[in-house]
């Protein structure tokens, strides 16, 4: 059966999962404790007043240098005709952009990194349609200056970690690429000799074994992927559009306007939530080859942590002007670089990027830069019509799929039990019981209430361990019922996680190829706002 064939893919809410936080919970329903920490909610009408916010702050020279950034970036890869057309549309006032990132992992990392792309591609599609007066282009800014090298240097496939190591320090899309021969080496012994095997050993050597660093080999195997969509890659390590922030990284390195509104934001934010991130007093790093260490401020001199580099204030905004690539933003600025030196409407994330975002409003806000709409990406469990049919034959439902395995579990051996022992209606009667015992005491001696209610908590315990002693032996004389729904859920959910998080794209590509990525570019609907199970 075709990816595309099946009628059986659904969309189920996020909350019904179980594995979305409280605050994206409480943000996709729209709580008023969430609306004082983002701008216009995600929905088709509100991207009018972005792109008027947008339109007012946004300069033709920043876009002139973004357009001149990206030819040059373009030089080592062969951009599509559609990548190029947005490129060269991007000069026009009436041309926005909606985007995604994610860090540089090996071979695109966990599954996410395609729904995160395809979310921003058919976003851009779907405003095309709606607001024709415009153009809209699909961004993915790859997140070259993170230096968190173990979070990125590893895929799995197919339960095999795929592993690569490199001494190397600072950037991680400065690493060079040499040792990436054995992981491949390694890799091609698992793929077979198909032709869609072929196309992943194909992408892998010719990203990096013919690319001299990590940026631009991501850059390599994004574009292969999704260029026919006219995806734009940005790598922000960028000596033109450093020079855009400039004034920011001067007003940060003087006043450390960040710290200041961020941690205003964050005693607020903490009442209802947890803190993704917390400021540090300059939220910027001292960036060159094999070095991105932290600046900090102390006894009136600007020092670059764990070095011997420091400068006076004179001195360090004589070294932003001269070398502005120099100076790298942490995770609390790198979301506003993005938005001043793009023409951005909307940021595509997972729960925890939403989340550090959200902290960042105000500090927007006292900077004048127009806030973007927030929306949480496209997520996706891959269900196999195999899996289905067993699915279905456990009589578990889609949405049932996603509850935790102990009450899954439960609640289908009380399905199938031959005697009902659902103690719901015993404990009701036993509680009205109590409850004109209650009567009785306060009308006669009031002295008996503590008890009736003692007597009532130890009743209801009594109920509660007979449900739990006749649950436990149905599980027994079910236990291959037990036995096959354990062993289908924990198939489908690896570590009874989600698969986005754990899974990489080949494994899906190697049995589907490019009709895996057409599949979800169809189904996937980034404003629906719900999870999306693809049943193939």
């Amino acid at each position: 059966m075709s990816l595309t064939e099946c009628d059986c893919s659904t969309y189920i809410p996020f909350q019904k999962t179980g594995f979305f936080s409280t605050m994206m919970c409480d943000y996709l329903e729209k709580s008023d404790k969430l609306s004082p920490f983002y701008g216009n909610f995600p929905s088709i009408e509100n991207f009018e007043n972005q792109i008027n916010q947008k339109q007012q702050s946004y300069s033709e020279a920043k876009r002139l240098q973004l357009v001149t950034s990206l030819k040059e970036q373009y030089q080592k890869v062969t951009p599509s005709e559609e990548t190029l057309k947005n490129i060269v549309l991007l000069e026009s006032k009436n041309t926005f952009t909606v985007t995604t990132g994610h860090q540089l992992n090996l071979f695109t990392g966990p599954l996410y990194f395609l729904y995160k792309i395809i979310s921003a591609i058919n976003l851009a599609e779907e405003l095309s349609d709606t607001y024709t007066d415009y153009n809209f282009v699909p961004v993915y800014w790859m997140a070259t200056e993170d230096h968190d090298f173990d979070e990125i240097n590893y895929f799995n496939f197919k339960g095999t970690k795929v592993q690569w190591n490199s001494n190397e320090q600072g950037a991680v899309g400065r690493f060079s690429t040499d040792g990436l021969d054995n992981v491949f080496n390694e890799f091609q012994k698992h793929l077979g000799t198909s032709k869609n095997a072929e196309f992943l050993k194909e992408l892998f050597s010719n990203g990096y074994l013919k690319y001299d660093n990590l940026a631009d080999a991501t850059r390599y195997i994004a574009n292969e992927l999704f260029a026919e969509y006219g995806l734009i890659i940005v790598d922000a390590d960028d000596k033109g559009l450093k020079e855009q922030f400039i004034p920011v990284v001067k007003d940060e390195l003087i006043h450390q306007t960040s710290h200041k509104a961020v941690t205003k934001t964050n005693a607020l934010l903490s009442e209802s939530y947890k803190i993704q991130v917390n400021p540090r007093e300059i939220n910027l790093f001292y960036l060159t080859d094999g070095l991105r260490e932290r600046i900090v401020f102390e006894k009136d001199v600007f020092k670059v942590n764990n070095t011997n580099i420091q400068f006076t204030e004179a001195e360090i905004l004589e070294e932003l002007n001269a070398h502005p690539k120099r100076f790298s933003p942490n995770v609390i600025m790198r979301p506003l670089y993005q938005e001043v030196i793009l023409p951005n409407l909307c940021y595509i994330g997972g729960g925890g990027e939403m989340a550090y975002w959200m902290q960042l409003k105000d500090y927007f806000e006292t900077v004048n830069v127009p806030f973007p709409i927030l929306l949480l990406r496209n997520s996706v469990q891959v269900v196999s019509v195999k899996q289905h049919g067993k699915l279905e034959r456990l009589s578990i439902s889609l949405e049932e799929l996603f509850l935790k395995q102990h009450d899954l579990v439960s609640k289908k051996v009380k399905e199938n039990a031959e005697v009902s022992f659902n103690f719901a209606e015993q404990k009701s009667f036993l509680e009205q019981q109590f409850n004109q015992l209650r009567e009785i005491a306060n009308k006669t001696d009031v002295s008996y209430v503590g008890a009736v209610s003692a007597q009532e908590k130890k009743q209801l315990k009594g109920l509660e361990n007979l449900e739990k002693r006749l649950l436990r032996a149905e599980k027994r004389r079910q236990a291959d019922l037990v036995d096959r729904i354990t062993q289908l859920q924990s198939e489908i959910l690896p570590n009874l996680s989600l698969e986005e998080r754990k899974r990489n794209f080949s494994e899906y590509y190697l049995e589907y190829g490019k009709d895996f990525v057409v599949a979800l570019k169809d189904k996937l609907k980034p404003l629906q706002l719900e999870f999306f199970v693809l049943v193939k």
